[in-house]
């Protein structure tokens, strides 16, 4: 886009007349710091960090593909000079962009340089708000790249007196610049914090810089040398909101000049409080817009989140007739959910009567067809799958849909729609951009009404099918989509299950393509509507040249309304600003457009900003037109604010007892849900949570009547039924058993005495023989102790001899190596373990002896061939990963004993992020992102095997069911969760929807349940489910941010978690709902375990591990490992398995493949690719 300038290189200033509003806060600036993905410079005052970029930057009539940050506050295309060349004399002689530049400083540790690149969809529509509010004539900018730098808090270095008793040393900038991308150009958004440009000049007296040059002749201003326009920078403006700075920095390959944004002031007319109505009119602000639930935001675009609740409503409920009153004030959350026209009405709904009859109608702050009601303003979003079969240009072969996600998202208030469809191969992908109807429905539905005219959803609501035939000009392919909307879901969602079939042409890939605004006449018919349309699109081959090409759309949409509804005959869709994008890295293909529904005929065109959506209202606000260009922004029921800036309401905070005993409230963005407690489900009235009655498991309660623990076990068999079996070792009917006395058939040799102990034997070897008892002699085997010394030791005339200098080993009396050798030769001593083996870290000089322990108090330690491997002794310990390696730390009862803390695997340029410990085979198991693989050892002796190595993303969290034989871990590439046989066979996926970044898992197998969580930025939670995967719900999710790490204490039933966003530690007990805090003000938490007392935590910023009294609530210990690199996850090695069954524990269950505990039995499973097994599923 080209724009006219003032011609280099004059200074201008453009600073805007004074607002009527205020500055942007810190809040309001694009998120920054570690929990938005940021890195940071080393701590300095003339520190450049260089970066590659993802997509190149336009400065001037050139494009760049690296950037340097500097802490001097600018940015610059090429490598910068030395400070003392440009500091004191601006313009800089290389190419910059100064946010604010001058002398500054990071050194003292406060200040902070926060960058990274950014592509969410979240930052580059903030962006992209920001851009085209600055530029109001011009065409809409869609940004596919962003580079967010930000200066947080720097101080200006060698900062002198000023005379005012405030000196520099304790003021502090904050500021942030914002480089967002097209193809061909670039934009810098410039972002200054109402007080937060504490000084305005640094060293001297030099007063700092903002601008931009590309040399010393060729630049612009937008400051002058005097503090006073550094003042002005967060209280004017060039975009319509205060302290937002917008510039149009470079197009390529043609370049005028740097253009500034066109909206120095806001118009008074608009800024009128109302204040009768208590509403504040805006023009142009800010708007913030919200994440998009992450579409676009990851690759896979999970879908939000999954809240298994139980809604109440009335068991009978009274329709309520209602005479057609325009004026007639209505409670709109009384629910109406009785028969009316043959319909049931939303509970957001009357039935009103008419002359002719009949029907539901949304009652005010809602809009809807009456069977279903949304609340005006608030963005909706549609989630669904796409499946099908379609033909690509001339190619024999079909590419298959299978599942692949679809999610839409819609700022009604403006009526720009924006849809996202994954897992696309490029072989199609390409060639699906012109097809922009696929989700554009979602426009049509919640398209910006014009005066007189309603949006698909208005009139149908969100149930209907709908059939397109597409008809390609000139090869005449033609497609097929078939759509079912399956209505809004609890949580306020327009479900759609999408078909396509038949064929369509090829783009090549590569290619580009723009579709030309259109518009489609839509024709309306009791339970029918039909419209057709030509489009047109321009396909840019990636040689530079251009195609252009064309379709024929028809389409069907049929649905059940009310017979008596007023519908219009015609009305018609203009669709503008179509944008189109395949990214193939991320097999994503990407849509958004603008959608109007009004008049066939276009009549006159409305320039109220309601009507244009060019208004600037929260997304959660409603535009509510006044006369002539006048408007409010209102903002939409379940949120309050100004309408410029809106929040929601938390009911169940302000109003506690909302949902009663025995329920728990979940506050949702614009409502709320009520959930009774686990246990509990809601009675007749729909509002009252009453107790479930479960059949009672006697082996759990402990009222069954088996033998003790000791010599019986119970097996529970559901209702009240149970199994009474005697335990190895001893015989009985369950209900009561006696010990076996082996050596009644002694088992022992000959030479031996036979010890009967309950539920077992031994046997000892007779005085005067050798051996374990089952095989004794009167000749005593050499140890290796004796052979070693043997090896060594000479043999004279006077007898055995040391041969000079070589080291002699000792012995004890039972011919086992002393815990102390020492050399004689050299005057070293050292400790060994059993086998004789130097335990590091012992060796002492001459005079001094190491302290060693006697190898009866550790056990024995069997000699491992991988010298990569360390054996664990015996014990419980602390096991942790590192990048490249696993340690360990022993633990002395619950006291680590840091000092014997060892590593126990080394695994080169491996990146090591969970960890699992099999107390049964005493393996340990791991998963690793950087192969991507999940991979186990034996620490007593073996070599690393991989497990799994194939379809698998990013492996994060694993856990090991110890009883039923199975692991479990999530992938936060492929947004799920699997289980397989400890071998890594039988892979089975149990959870694939509704996950963003699943990262912690563990398990509970004696009760059955599985436990996770999704680190999701935009929606974290942690979830359970039963081993099987059925059966999920959530247990968390509101006040979280980034929870890291999970741990489950059997013995309390306590789930605790650790969040990175929070700073906290929270524990609750699954079963009765209850969160407690733990912990604050932690740093950075990622991995967690316990043993029962103590909780242990993995911190990426003190690099520890941190040990925590779960009883008093205070850290009592940190152990800082010898490598400081970051620490991930950690689990409890204990010494014994934890005491418990399942009914998979014995025999497999009686299942042919996977067995999958639940909380009341078990579930048999196949795994995924179980075609050609015999396999068989049952509960």
């Amino acid at each position: 886009m080209g724009r006219q300038g003032h011609r280099y290189p004059f200074w201008v200033l453009l600073f805007g007349l004074s607002l009527s509003v205020s500055g942007i806060t810190r809040h309001e600036l694009f998120p920054f710091g570690r929990n938005a993905g940021d890195q940071s410079l080393h701590e300095g005052n003339d520190e450049t960090q260089e970066i590659n970029l993802e997509k190149p930057v336009t400065f001037h009539d050139e494009q760049f593909s690296k950037i340097y940050i500097n802490t001097n506050g600018f940015v610059s295309l090429e490598k910068p000079t030395g400070e003392s060349e440009y500091l004191e004399n601006m313009p800089a002689s290389f190419k910059m962009i100064a946010a604010l530049q001058g002398d500054l400083d990071t050194s003292d540790g406060v200040g902070k340089v926060f960058f990274r690149q950014d592509s969410s969809t979240a930052v580059l529509q903030r962006a992209a708000d920001h851009i085209n509010r600055a530029f109001p004539e011009d065409d809409l900018v869609n940004p596919i790249h962003a580079l967010v730098v930000t200066w947080l808090d720097v101080a200006s270095h060698k900062a002198e007196s000023r005379g005012d008793g405030l000196e520099h040393s304790i003021r502090r900038n904050t500021f942030q610049l914002v480089i967002a991308s097209v193809e061909t150009s670039s934009y810098a958004i410039l972002l200054y914090p109402r007080d937060s440009i504490q000084f305005q000049s640094t060293g001297s007296g030099y007063t700092v810089y903002a601008g931009f040059s590309k040399t010393q002749e060729l630049y612009y201003r937008n400051t002058e040398d005097t503090e006073a326009s550094v003042k002005d920078l967060p209280e004017q403006t060039n975009s319509g909101k205060r302290g937002v700075w917008v510039y149009e920095i470079g197009t390529f390959p043609h370049f005028t000049n740097i253009a500034p944004g066109e909206v120095p002031d806001l118009p008074l007319d608009s800024l009128r409080r109302s204040e009768t109505q208590n509403q504040q009119q805006q023009v142009y602000p800010d708007v913030q817009q919200e994440s998009l639930d992450g579409v676009y935001h990851h690759p896979e675009h999970p879908p939000p989140i999954l809240v298994h609740t139980v809604q109440f409503t009335p068991q009978d409920p009274q329709v309520v007739e209602i005479e057609n009153d325009d004026n007639i004030q209505v409670d709109v959350f009384t629910y109406n959910s009785g028969q009316c026209g043959g319909h049931k009405c939303s509970k957001f709904a009357e039935c009103r009567s008419s002359s002719s009859g009949r029907c539901c109608v949304c009652k005010p702050g809602y809009y809807g067809s009456g069977i279903e009601c949304v609340p005006d303003g608030v963005p909706q979003r549609m989630n669904g799958k796409v499946s099908g079969r379609v033909f690509v240009g001339n190619s024999p072969v079909p590419v298959d849909f299978a599942s692949n996600d679809l999610h839409s998202y819609v700022v009604v208030n403006d009526g720009r729609a924006y849809v996202a469809i994954s897992a696309i191969p490029p072989v199609i992908g390409f060639s699906l951009q012109p097809l922009s109807s696929v989700g554009g429905v979602i426009g049509w539905a919640f398209a910006l009404q014009q005066p007189g005219f309603k949006n698909g959803f208005s009139i149908i609501g969100g149930e209907f099918k709908r059939q397109a035939d597409v008809s390609f000009q000139p090869g005449g392919e033609k497609l097929t989509i078939s759509q079912e909307f399956r209505g809004i879901d609890e949580h306020d969602h327009l479900m759609v299950d999408t078909r396509l079939d038949g064929k369509i042409p090829e783009v090549p890939q590569g290619a580009t393509v723009q579709i030309d605004s259109y518009s489609e006449i839509y024709q309306y018919n009791i339970n029918l509507i039909t419209s057709s349309s030509t489009r047109e699109y321009v396909i840019s081959l990636p040689d530079g040249s251009t195609q252009s090409r064309s379709y024929k759309f028809r389409e069907t949409i049929t649905f059940q309304g009310c017979q008596f509804d007023e519908v219009p005959s015609t009305q018609m869709l203009s669709v503008e600003q179509v944008f189109v994008m395949y990214d193939m890295g991320a097999q994503l293909l990407r849509y958004a457009m603008s959608n109007k529904i009004g008049d066939v005929n276009g009549g006159q065109s409305e320039e109220n900003a309601c009507f244009t959506g060019r208004h600037g209202c929260d997304t959660n606000a409603v535009c509510k037109p006044g006369q002539g260009n006048q408007f409010t922004c209102e903002c939409a029921a379940g949120f309050t604010g100004d309408g410029r800036a809106c929040y929601d309401i938390d009911e169940c905070r302000e109003t506690p007892q909302i949902c009663g005993q025995n329920s728990i409230c979940n506050n949702q963005p614009g409502t709320f849900r009520c959930e009774c407690l686990d246990g509990f489900q809601f009675a007749s009235d729909g509002q009252t949570c009453v107790e479930v009655h479960r059949p009672v498991d006697p082996c759990r309660s402990g009222t069954h009547d088996c033998d003790v623990p000791e010599r019986a076990r119970c097996s529970y068999t559901g209702g009240s039924s149970y199994i009474c079996t005697c335990a190895p070792g001893f015989m009985g009917d369950g209900r009561r058993c006696q010990d076996i006395d082996e050596c009644q058939v002694n088992q022992c040799h000959e030479n031996a005495v036979c010890f009967n102990t309950p539920g077992s034997f031994s046997c000892q070897c007779n005085p005067g023989f050798h051996g374990d008892g089952f095989h004794c002699s009167t000749e005593r085997e050499k140890t290796r102790c004796e052979l070693h010394r043997e090896s060594v030791v000479g043999f004279g005339p006077r007898g055995a001899r040391p041969q000079p200098g070589r080291f002699v080993p000792t012995c004890d009396a039972q011919g086992r190596y002393e815990p102390m050798q020492c050399h004689a030769s050299i005057g070293q001593c050292w400790c060994v373990d059993r086998d004789g083996e130097e335990l590091s870290g012992t060796r002492t000089g001459p005079g001094r002896f190491p302290v060693c322990r006697g190898h009866d108090e550790s056990g024995p330690i069997r000699p491992t061939p991988n010298p990569n491997i360390s054996p664990l002794p015996p014990g419980s310990h602390i096991l942790f990963t590192q990048s490249g390696k696993i340690e360990y730390i022993p633990l002395d009862g619950h006291n680590l004993k840091k000092n014997e803390a060892k590593t126990a695997l080394h695994l080169p340029e491996k990146v090591v992020i969970g960890i699992a410990y099999d107390c049964v085979e005493k393996m340990i198991y791991w998963t690793d992102i950087s192969t991507p693989s999940i991979s186990r050892a034996n620490l007593q002796g073996g070599e690393p095997v991989q497990l799994i190595k194939s379809d698998i993303g990013s492996p994060e969290g694993i856990a090991i069911d110890h009883l039923g034989r199975n692991m479990f871990w999530t992938d936060s590439m492929k947004d799920r969760i699997e289980v397989s046989s400890l071998d890594g066979t039988q892979r089975r996926v149990l959870v694939n929807t509704d996950l963003v970044n699943p990262r912690a898992i563990l398990t509970d197998p004696s009760n059955g349940y599985i436990y996770w969580a999704d680190w999701n930025r935009e929606s974290p939670k942690i979830e359970m489910a039963y081993m099987d995967g059925t059966n999920r719900r959530i247990l968390a999710k509101d006040d979280l941010s980034l929870p890291n790490g999970l741990t489950y204490d059997p013995q309390t039933s306590l789930l605790c978690w650790a969040d990175a966003g929070t700073h906290k530690v929270e524990c609750m007990n699954p079963q009765q709902g209850r969160r407690t805090q733990l912990m604050e003000e932690i740093q950075y938490p990622f991995g967690l375990t316990t043993d029962g007392k103590n909780l242990y935590y993995t911190d990426w910023t003190r690099v520890s591990v941190v040990v925590v009294d779960r009883h008093s609530r205070r850290e009592v210990d940190e152990f800082q490992p010898q490598k400081r690199t970051r620490l991930y996850g950690i689990t409890t090695a204990h010494a014994h398995c934890p005491a418990g069954q399942n009914y998979c524990s014995s025999n497999n269950g009686g299942c042919t493949h996977l067995c999958l505990a639940t909380p009341a039995g078990r579930s048999c499973r196949c795994p995924d690719n179980a075609a050609e097994l015999s396999c068989v599923e049952r509960e």
